[in-house]
């Protein structure tokens, strides 16, 4: 019988001054995530959209090779009895798994309404693309790559990558990495619109920390409603589109930060936000 798995040490989560900042901690595994440690993360982002003391969200790993090389498919979950006769897998099982597994850690990371920034740290694979796709904004080191790893392996980009990056960088673009494979780094990764910022490993932590404060600093609901449409732009028609934006200017023109700037305009100072 083997340990249990120790989730608080193998994705160590931290709150301060407003940011939620969660480091997967599998260096020696290549910061691959097991089954428990995504639905640990999953948990985080769906926590974090309620919690008023979160205003901003850095996802990162440990060491300075890899950010994550996707799942870690030597840990599978005991699998749930079945009736007498049935077969090992059922029809839509792999469906299931699969909307209950990377799928759903792509649409939580999506749907948090805080902003979600990733501290690109090293090496991208397989899911670990997806983190960075997922996130709102992405700071990655200047040695980093993105490695969209499925054809290699005969297989089909899932996790929702499929989705997501030709909404980054256009549908031939995303062909093009999908169909050859090949390894991208930083610099082209923020030539082609995946990564907002590349920089020197010795400027690393600082830039994600100034970002990230500058965030947590920001009028959370409206940068989370901001998201919600920007995330919404590509997907719904334009007069349906026209209606969201004109309920959510009116939810958040009474919000407290709302008036706030309008008041920090007028008598032209800085403004104090408090996330609500």
């Amino acid at each position: 019988m083997t340990d249990a798995p120790d989730i608080d040490k193998e994705l160590l989560a931290t709150l301060e001054d407003g940011v939620l900042r969660l480091t997967i901690n599998r260096a020696d595994a290549g910061n691959a995530i097991p089954f428990y440690v995504r639905d640990r993360l999953i948990q985080h982002f769906v926590d974090a959209h309620t919690n008023l003391e979160v205003r901003a969200v850095v996802i990162t790993a440990a060491g300075e090779k890899h950010f994550c090389t996707g799942a870690d498919l030597r840990v599978r979950p005991t699998p749930k009895p079945k009736p007498e006769g049935a077969p090992d897998m059922v029809t839509g099982d792999a469906v299931n798994v699969m909307r209950a597994g990377f799928q759903r850690l792509m649409e939580a990371i999506q749907d948090c309404q805080k902003p979600v920034l990733c501290a690109l740290n090293g090496t991208a694979a397989g899911g670990g693309v997806m983190l960075a796709l997922a996130a709102d904004l992405v700071v990655a080191v200047d040695t980093a790559r993105l490695i969209h790893v499925f054809v290699r392996r005969g297989l089909i980009p899932d996790g929702g990558v499929a989705y997501l990056l030709p909404r980054l960088v256009g549908l031939h673009k995303a062909k093009e990495l999908v169909f050859f494979g090949d390894d991208l780094n930083a610099t082209d990764a923020e030539r082609i619109g995946i990564v907002n910022k590349v920089v020197p490993a010795a400027e690393f932590e600082a830039t994600v920390n100034e970002w990230a404060t500058r965030l947590a600093k920001g009028p959370t609901k409206a940068i989370g409603w901001s998201k919600q449409l920007l995330n919404s732009a590509l997907e719904v028609d334009r007069t349906t589109m026209l209606v969201t934006e004109g309920m959510l200017v009116e939810m958040n023109a009474h919000t407290l930060d709302g008036k706030e700037g309008v008041a920090s305009f007028m008598e032209r100072r800085d403004s104090n936000f408090k996330g609500w």
